[in-house]
């Protein structure tokens, strides 16, 4: 599946994929989300989950250029493609 296949999902078929095809890496917290990472295929995918209102907020293709990278980092190492 391609990115734009994989954006264009509704939020529910997004989850349900991550979860039955994906493989968990690791959590963070992030402000007010716990984010969770999973590869999918041969890309990362963030999920941020706010636990304040009980719902998944956001899921996205990692950004290797994020602030955010350094918690993965210091947890885990995360093999990069070019």
């Amino acid at each position: 599946m391609s990115r734009e296949d994989f954006r264009e999902l509704p939020l529910h078929k997004k989850i349900h994929k991550l979860y039955t095809e994906g493989t968990f890496v690791v959590a963070i917290r992030y402000y007010s989300h716990k984010v969770n990472l999973y590869l999918l295929e041969k890309e990362y995918i963030e999920v941020f989950y706010n636990h304040k209102l009980d719902k998944v907020d956001n899921i996205d293709f990692l950004n290797q250029n994020h602030t955010r990278m350094k918690f993965y980092l210091d947890q885990i190492h995360i093999r990069i493609e070019s």
